[in-house]
């Protein structure tokens, strides 16, 4: 075994076998590569990465292969999700040389980890070649190499950078209009999504479009986002049998998933699907809200309520074979008249219905009505007999090989999950909800935030405080804005005091008044090349916007200019960017779509402030931000506790008379 034997994360230990002498990334193998003057190959990829997985038994397994890299290189492995700072450098190097990434990310660089050649998949023969000639060409041309590797490294440092801007600027409808524009050129009006093949779910966008569609009362925007809540949910990117999203469709159908189960995905989906109930209520979004969080809860939860990153795409080293069907195995299961109307809900064939032979991904088209008045059949009399035979499919399934499952419980992840947990209980006011946050709180406390107030990126149950990665900003961000979320629905200030505790942290370590954003790095982090800055939103919002939002809600809550001051500063220097790809910044167009529409501040007070704000969380609001209880000590509760429940609604430092009842309150919410 090489020196992942030792590693905790999933994603290293599946290459501990492999003949190639990998290093994990730190002190001992830079140094290593320095002492002896040699290329180091670094190799970044995540356990439930298809494509990591078939370079690693082509190349890595391959024993003619490893000699040409333990010859000629230092060869490290980087599990992404443990070492993102690590990740985004190489990424980024990627990214500028060929104009795309991805994983796996494989990169070949000086002694002092500066890149100078870099890509993803290689096929084992161009691999080769390609080591040969890299080690030679450094042999041969060392000036070259440092040359191009100056250059890069230039690039890497502007790449996701930004010009400080002083001047406040003032924000219209008009710049919403201009982005919003831009964005529904790439609408997909027929499947849903944007663009062609492959599509994500992209959970932030569509959250950010239905926020849009609301507040500027746009109706092709809102046809867009239904439409596309929709596709996904009825697509085979959804498991019908178990719950849960896989990451991304290799089509743009939503119909053929890679089967990869990412728990980033699935907290945020919880999220969407949740608001878009509260927005126009739909009993597949309640549907689908409680199946995501039962497929996290069976799947993916701890015994002590910390929630782990992944099930692999792979079982018995086939992508998706634990997930697909052939219509005989259908039958099997169910008995011919049973499979019959199943195989017609999801659309299973003879013959099978994607690039397997006679193998089925299931998915569905009709709604239930209209498959119901197809068949002659009544909807109640349909779901029922579906509804049986999905559990009797799903027990045949948990007999199957299951695919592999990367146990790392993240600090940034669990935030995810923590605020979509709290989201799915302000929109449906079921207490499992709630109980399930609330114990992934206190698992996040307990395990993951040391006595110093500093967070840890990974749990480690059994290992060293020092064997344990640092947190990185996106770890902070979304833990913050989770424990905001979970203060609004309990009304318990000990969140939200947690959340500013942390605030305070991660602007002492991570920002840069200078240039007025976050490094991604701590300032007493390892140093690497580059320190970056996390700017733009993709499939997880950047931890900058996060920021930005987070500190925007709690200048508000605790009366704090300071924090409100950054948000502002956040904001300006991306403005720019907004409209120019429109995709790329969700998070913070919700950023300015709250400061054009303004935010509510929702003070409830007395013995019922927890049935009254049940009363108002089930009307749309999505510009607000909620506080109150019995009692409490932030600045806008001051003075506002009675004898009688009251509601108090401000914006813009000013509160109106206080209601004494949701309906008013309401009122004065639509005359604000």
């Amino acid at each position: 075994m090489n020196r992942l034997a030792n590693s905790s994360s999933p994603y290293l230990l599946q290459h501990a076998n492999n003949p190639v002498n990998w290093y994990p990334w730190g002190k001992e193998a830079l140094d290593k590569a320095k002492a002896e003057n040699k290329l180091i190959l670094v190799s970044i990829g995540y356990s439930a990465c298809h494509w990591c997985h078939v370079m690693e038994h082509e190349s890595f397994e391959d024993e003619a292969v490893a000699a040409v890299m333990n010859e000629y290189f230092i060869c490290i492995k980087v599990d992404r999700e443990e070492r993102p700072d690590v990740d985004q450098i190489y990424m980024s190097a990627v990214t500028l040389m060929s104009g795309r990434g991805g994983w796996p990310l494989n990169c070949i660089c000086l002694p002092d980890q500066r890149p100078i050649y870099g890509g993803t998949y290689f096929r084992k023969n161009d691999w080769t070649s390609l080591l040969f000639n890299l080690a030679d060409f450094y042999k041969q041309k060392p000036e070259e190499a440092e040359e191009y590797a100056v250059r890069l490294t230039e690039g890497i440092r502007q790449y996701e950078s930004v010009e400080f801007i002083a001047e406040q600027p003032e924000y219209t409808k008009a710049d919403l209009e201009l982005i919003a524009d831009n964005w529904s050129r790439y609408f997909d009006k027929n499947e849903g999504g944007t663009g062609s093949a492959p599509k994500f779910p992209q959970p932030g966008n569509w959250q950010l479009l239905m926020r849009y569609a609301h507040l500027m009362q746009d109706d092709v925007v809102a046809a867009q986002v239904k439409l596309t809540l929709h596709k996904m949910a009825f697509g085979g990117i959804y498991d019908h049998i178990g719950g849960g999203f896989a990451r991304y469709s290799v089509d743009g159908r939503w119909h053929v998933p890679h089967f990869e189960k990412m728990l980033y995905d699935n907290a945020q989906l919880i999220s969407l699907y949740a608001e878009a109930y509260t927005w126009q209520p739909d009993a597949l979004y309640e549907r689908i809200v409680d199946e995501v969080i039962d497929f996290c809860t069976v799947e993916l939860a701890s015994p002590q309520l910390g929630f782990y990153s992944a099930l692999d795409a792979d079982s018995e080293g086939v992508e998706g074979k634990f997930y697909i069907f052939t219509k005989r195995e259908i039958e099997e299961i169910l008995g011919t008249e049973d499979a019959e109307l199943f195989c017609i809900y999801y659309h299973i064939t003879e013959d099978g219905n994607w690039e397997e032979e006679h193998s089925n991904v299931l998915f569905r088209r009709e709604s239930d009505e209209q498959l119901a008045q197809k068949l002659g059949l009544g909807v109640d009399d349909l779901l029922s007999r579906v509804n049986t035979s999905r559990e009797k499919v799903f027990e045949a399934r948990s007999k199957r090989v299951r695919p592999g499952l990367d146990n790392k419980i993240l600090a940034s992840w669990n935030g995810l999950m923590l605020k979509g947990l709290c989201d799915a209980y302000r929109a449906f006011n079921k207490p499992g909800y709630l109980e399930l946050a609330l114990e992934n709180a206190s698992f996040i406390v307990m395990n993951m935030l040391g006595q110093n107030g500093r967070l840890s990126r990974v749990y480690n149950g059994d290992k060293s405080a020092a064997d344990v990665p640092v947190a990185f900003l996106d770890d902070y961000a979304n833990i913050i804005d989770a424990l905001i979320a979970l203060y609004e629905v309990t009304f318990d200030e000990e969140w939200l005091h947690k959340a500013k505790s942390l605030t305070d942290t991660a602007i002492e370590h991570y920002y840069n008044e200078e240039n007025g954003i976050f490094y991604y790095t701590a300032d007493d982090d390892e140093q690497l090349i580059a320190r970056k800055n996390e700017i733009m939103d993709g499939v997880i919002p950047s931890s900058n916007s996060v920021m930005a939002r987070n500190l925007k809600k709690l200048g508000l809550l605790f009366d704090n200019e300071s924090y409100a001051g950054v948000s502002a500063q956040l904001l300006r220097n991306i403005m720019p960017q907004l409209a120019k790809y429109a995709t790329a910044y969700s998070n913070w167009t919700m950023l300015l779509l709250e400061e054009v529409f303004g935010t509510y501040e929702i003070a409830i007070t007395g013995d019922e402030a927890e049935t009254v704000r049940k009363e108002m969380e089930n009307n749309y609001i999505p510009n607000k931000i909620i506080l109150g209880g019995k009692k409490g000590s932030l600045p806008l509760l001051q003075d506002k506790f009675g004898k009688s429940t009251q509601i108090f609604v401000c914006k813009d430092k000013t509160c109106g008379l206080p209601a004494n009842n949701a309906a008013d309150a309401l009122k004065q919410v639509a005359a604000a």
